[in-house]
Parts: structure tokens; sequence; C-alpha cells
């Protein structure tokens, strides 16, 4: 299996407080360099509380964020962001909130023609052709195609957005929170959904959600984020199973399972850091009940080797 995505060193930066004239007051590192490999047919789930960098990384992904540092590799092809139409072609995103990220002006019809024209270059035949055939494989009527967006349900629209994203024929779906604005019933429709898209045209998916279930469903492989840093990554089932990153672990606990009483968390903080005022070493350090002063020393990185990966000086252990 070769690799469908690699990131390499990527990272971005966004100068705070920033003056007409005169340096800014700081600088927010939202994602840390990271290093990942998304497999061809893999499904990548990217799990994290609000603010560890989950969407910007995927903006990046799709080139509507620069990168400050590091590369982004498709096949074997590094993308080139001066070129949006190169982007559009082999990686596509789906959005959290399916209605707002459909144009109101335009019908479905011109939303789902504005690829076909604009990266492929398609006469009126073909794209009436192609949008007959997209619409097909995700269960939606023709004459949907004549209605405007606000016309429709959230399951619909999200129907809808994925429509959009298979026009470009890209085999790269970005994934960010999908189905987190919907009722559970229609999650489950629109997962099974991507799933059956996924076998079918051989697609590969990064999963993004704070959904801990969701992602574990769906997903191949994990990886963790934590105030811009990958901290965990390795197979779905041992994520869930045995965490190895006192983070994950804390993730894990948190998340509401029916029958079971709410709890605090463990630890001895509840808040991320300052972005503007990091932590030395380890930026989990304040809310870990395994810290030490070795901890401090530096940020760890991802141990290298092939399988359940995590950046820790402290890892859980199986009798932890």
């Amino acid at each position: 299996m070769s690799a469908a995505l690699k990131l390499e060193n990527l990272s971005k930066a966004f100068p705070v407080g920033k003056r007409l004239f005169g340096a800014p007051k700081g600088i927010v590192h939202a994602v840390q360099p990271v290093d990942l490999v998304v497999e061809e047919g893999e499904t990548l789930g990217i799990v994290g509380e609000s603010g560890c960098g989950k969407s910007t990384l995927a903006r990046m992904l799709v080139g509507l964020l620069p990168a400050s540092t590091g590369s982004i590799e498709i096949g074997g092809k590094p993308l080139n962001n001066a070129d949006p139409a190169e982007f559009g072609k082999r990686i596509q995103y789906v959005f959290q909130d399916p209605i707002s990220s459909l144009n109101p002006r335009k019908t479905i019809r011109q939303v789902m023609e504005a690829p076909l024209k604009r990266l492929h270059g398609m006469g009126k035949a073909d794209r009436d052709r192609r949008i007959a055939e997209i619409f097909d494989s995700v269960n939606l009527r023709q004459e949907f195609l004549e209605r405007y967006p606000h016309e429709f349900s959230g399951g619909q629209a999200q129907r809808i957005g994925i429509a959009r994203a298979l026009a470009a024929e890209a085999k790269i779906l970005i994934l960010d929170e999908p189905v987190s604005a919907l009722d559970v019933s229609v999650q489950a429709q629109v997962l099974n959904l991507l799933a059956d898209l996924k076998a079918k045209l051989g697609l590969t998916y990064l999963f993004i959600s704070h959904d801990l279930a969701v992602v574990e469903a769906v997903s191949d492989r994990v990886a963790v984020l934590y105030f811009g840093s990958v901290v965990e990554v390795g197979r779905a089932e041992d994520i869930f199973r045995a965490p190895k990153h006192p983070y994950t672990r804390l993730l894990a606990n948190s998340a509401p399972v029916v029958g079971r009483p709410l709890t605090a968390p463990e630890g001895r903080e509840t808040e991320l850091p300052d972005p503007l005022n990091p932590p030395p070493g380890c930026p989990f350090k304040p809310r870990c009940p395994r810290a030490t002063d070795e901890c401090a020393a530096a940020r760890p990185g991802l141990l290298p080797d092939e399988g359940h990966r995590v950046a820790c000086i402290h890892p859980l252990g199986a009798g932890d």
C-alpha cells in the first residue's frame, strides 16, 4: 500500500496583536511541526478538544491556509500552494455546517457545476451526465438540482456537500466534523454513505471530530492532537482500548457514556495552556497526573516506531 498523503514538518503560526507599524505582540503556534503519512484507502481519525489545531491543520491541507513551514505530498507529488486548481483535483473539504457551506444565491445545479467547469473544463452535456451519476451515488433526487440550499434538511445538505466534493474527482476527502450538526439517526445514514463511497471509489479520508465514538467506529488509525502537536497515533482499536498518552485517556474518560456517571477529569488543571505563554517542555504537564520535573525540560516527540506511537516521557503501561 502506498502513501496517499504525506506531511513533513507542517506547521502554522499566527501573529497576534499585529500593528500597522512594528512587530506583533506575540506569535501563536496553532500547529506545531507535524509529520504524518496516510495510506491509500485509509481513514485517519483526528481527535482533540477545541483549540488543539484540528481545523487549522485541515485548512492547510486543502490550501485554505498557507503553511508556515513544511510540505504536503499527494501520491508522492508535492502540492503547489500557488495553484488552487491542483489542490482541488486531488483533495477536497467537506464542511461541518452543510447549509452555510453552500452559496445561498445559487441553485444546487450551479453549485455542482462549478468544480466541473473550473477544474475539469466540462461542457454542458458532460456536466449533466456527471452530476446525474454523482447524485445517484449519494442517493439524491434529480429534482433537487433546481432548488436552493435553504430548502433542504441538514442531512440532505450534507449529502450535497459530499456530492460537491466528489464532483472534483479528488481521491482524498477532509471530513471536518461532518456529522456533528446532524440528528443521531441522520448521522448513521451519512456515515454509512461515506463508508459505501470509500469502498466504491477507493477514497481516502481524514475524519476530524470531537466525538470519540464516531471516530472509533469509522477510523483505521487515529491521531490525537493536543495544543497543536500530535501526541499519540496508532490503530483505532489500540488507541481506545489501551491509550499510552495520559491526555488520550483523559479524553476517553471525559466522553459521556450511557449508564456511566459524569466525573471531573483527573489532573491538576482543566484548561488548555495560554497559547501566548506556553509552558516549558510538555504542554500537557500542568494537567498531567504523571508529570515530573523531567517533563519541563523539553517537548517530547513521537517515538520513532511504525506502530502505536506516543509523545510522552512517562507513557501509560498495561497496568495503568
